[in-house]
């Protein structure tokens, strides 16, 4: 499905126990093929750093399930600079699409120092949006989500079945380089996220497992889960 020349894809959530996971890891991998950039069988580290307004925005209309809205992210993999995301993720009601660009660390940097003029010499109109945010709504960083992603694909439907494991907030800084980085886990032991991500048609296979298992879709941000821990450690303090 296509929405002003965008692909949008459907998107479901399951909170998955250890033994849980470990079943559905086993019946998948020899019908979907991991994703490229696992180079390690337990996958790999997915860095994001979130903006919000002076409101927390972002936030709040997640948790009042806002049916369209924008979030924006910068991403990063296993800690490295070499790959840098600026990206953009829409929900139009029940469907998500996702944009994205390389950035330099350089110009990671400038947006941390909040000198971000040459957002507005990129041809994405994302881009400009998010300058304009920045301008406007004072979009800053808000907070920084950190788990280790399992992937696996599949042609059919253009599934995409991830893991995501580990999943932590940063309690204090809003660096992702920051070497000092204090994270903590915000779901209890032995629990983790199953994301489902299909384009027109969700393969048999992959919808019998998650009926086999019995599994129950819920509304998970990780934003919200990693900003809520982050919240509650600084009123603490």
């Amino acid at each position: 499905m296509n929405h002003q020349g965008q692909t949008l894809r459907h998107e479901y959530k399951f909170y998955l126990t250890e033994l849980t996971y470990h079943r559905l890891r086993a019946r998948l991998r020899p019908f979907m093929i991991p994703d490229v950039n696992m180079r390690h069988e337990d996958g790999y580290v997915v860095s994001s750093l979130y903006f919000d307004d002076l409101q927390v925005s972002a936030k709040q209309e997640k948790i009042d399930g806002v049916r369209f809205r924008d979030k924006y992210r910068i991403r990063i993999y296993d800690h490295h600079d070499s790959v840098i995301k600026l990206e953009n993720k829409t929900r139009y009601d029940g469907l998500i699409t996702k944009t994205s660009t390389r950035r330099t660390r350089a110009e990671y940097d400038h947006v941390l120092q909040d000198s971000d003029d040459f957002l507005l010499q990129r041809v994405e109109p994302y881009c400009h949006r998010f300058y304009g945010l920045r301008k406007i709504k004072l979009l800053r960083p808000a907070t920084i989500v950190e788990y280790t992603r399992e992937a696996y694909l599949s042609e059919a439907g253009n599934v995409r079945v991830t893991f995501d494991k580990s999943i932590s907030a940063a309690l204090r800084g809003l660096d992702l380089f920051a070497p000092d980085l204090i994270l903590s886990p915000v779901l209890p032991p032995g629990i983790l996220v199953m994301e489902v991500k299909y384009d027109d048609f969700l393969p048999r296979l992959v919808h019998q497992l998650i009926a086999d298992q019995a599994l129950q879709r819920f509304a998970i941000s990780k934003y919200v889960l990693c900003q809520n821990r982050r919240e509650r450690i600084r009123h603490h303090d």
